[in-house]
């Protein structure tokens, strides 16, 4: 295992600014309920796809997702205030619900000003936004409360509602990239003293008959209806594209001082963030691998680190021809010969794509994985492709000592997102 460079220490001793830490962390996802459920999916290798349960699948080419089927948004929320919500919003209150509790974050002793909220979709509502457009187009009237459920924004100011969290509150909507991002945003908030607490995830909910229709226009779906646990192979010569799925995670970030302060348990350190642009084209990846490359390269430089000091990747892995051998390019030309030696999995082979949320429910998979010293595998890896040629570890978990980790969210736009994130040490 490689250590972290005597020429480049952590970024506290480097240039002094404020170590931001996690502190607390929560999900809803197709594997589980909590943390531990997702976790023990991620170690046993198991898929969480499966037929679509709640909507007619007959028009469409993709009959299956990963889907929360076992959901009941009451277990979070009061029923007024759950109705009040889209799916997306009831999943981002309950993973944050989760994520405080974790963290053992005393509100009431807490400036309400000083607690803040960064969260990301990349869609939202889009279920409850096709069934207004429906209702309106049939019935010529719309639920008084259509507009302010649907909006973006919406699962952000929810959080801060239920938890009266007056702080900064900002929702990032770049696409697959969004949850990442929102990571780096709210560490940069808590260093440029704009909060000592922030509430940073993201959340999605688009499964329904014109979404999955949407993505099925484009062909980006898999299309593996006969075996949908076998449809998601990130970096396999026969992947054919992603599958769809929802959930929501929510990390609490927090100062290092005001961590220590209250005596909170440390699941680690955000060390570094960087996000680039490919200028490409709205769907398909820059081939060349160049601008995700750059946000890799650009987030260990933020942490003070070198290639060879990463010990893990996350990969955005989505199963996508384009994709998976763009990002295994980005990582060779951004970590050079260390990327033959580095492991990297796909967190997506089992919980598919959550689009705007799979980058935070992926940093906790991480961060698990730097606590616990297991990385979870690519499941469903069976054929190798000579594009993608690196160590995926495929099918089966591996116990590894990780203290360096990279988690990459690459979204529709050329978005690109890259956060480090660390073991802590004192």
């Amino acid at each position: 295992m490689n250590s972290v460079s005597p020429n480049h220490p952590r970024p506290a001793a480097k240039n002094g600014r404020t170590r931001v830490v996690v502190t607390g962390m929560g999900t809803v996802n197709p594997l589980g309920k909590n943390v531990e459920e997702y976790w023990h999916g991620l170690i046993e290798g198991r898929s969480g796809a499966s037929p679509i349960e709640r909507f007619p699948s007959d028009r469409l080419a993709t009959k299956f997702a990963c889907q929360v089927n076992t959901f009941d948004p009451q277990d979070y929320l009061e029923r007024k205030a759950a109705q009040r919500m889209a799916r997306f919003s009831q999943m981002a209150v309950a993973a944050s619900k989760m994520a405080l509790a974790d963290s053992g974050l005393d509100l009431t002793k807490e400036d309400s000003f000083r607690v803040g909220v960064a969260m990301g979709t990349g869609i939202g509502a889009f279920d409850d936004m096709t069934q207004g457009a429906a209702s309106f187009l049939s019935k010529g009237r719309l639920n008084p409360m259509y507009a302010p459920t649907i909006i973006p924004n919406m699962a952000g100011a929810s959080v801060a509602m239920q938890f009266h969290l007056r702080g900064p509150n900002t929702t990032v909507t770049t696409a697959c990239a969004a949850s990442t991002q929102t990571l780096g945003d709210a560490s940069r908030m808590i260093q440029h003293g704009d909060a000592d607490v922030m509430l940073a995830g993201g959340t999605e909910a688009s499964l329904c008959e014109v979404g999955i229709a949407s993505f099925n226009a484009i062909r980006a779906l898999s299309t593996r209806n006969d075996a949908p646990e076998k449809a998601s192979r990130p970096f396999d010569r026969d992947r054919d594209g992603f599958v769809p799925g929802e959930g929501a995670g929510t990390l609490i970030l927090e100062s290092l001082e005001h961590a220590q302060k209250r005596g909170a348990r440390i699941y680690g350190e955000v060390l570094g963030y960087a996000t680039t642009n490919d200028a490409f084209h709205q769907v398909a990846p820059d081939e060349t691998g160049e601008a995700p490359a750059r946000a890799v390269t650009l987030a260990i430089k933020d942490a003070g680190l070198e290639p060879g000091d990463v010990d893990y990747v996350n990969a955005h892995g989505t199963s996508t021809q384009l994709n998976d051998a763009g990002e295994t390019k980005a990582l060779k030309i951004a970590l050079g010969e260390h990327a033959r030696k580095v492991a990297i999995s796909s967190t997506k082979s089992m919980i598919g794509h959550l689009l705007g949320a799979a980058g935070a429910v992926e940093a906790i998979a991480t961060l698990l994985t730097i606590n616990r010293g297991i990385i979870h595998p690519t499941i469903n890896y069976e054929n190798n492709d000579p594009e993608c040629d690196l160590d995926y570890v495929p099918n089966q978990a591996r116990r590894q000592n990780v203290r360096i980790a990279i988690s990459n969210g690459f979204g529709f736009g050329g978005h690109n997102a890259v956060v480090v994130l660390g073991k802590y040490e004192e």
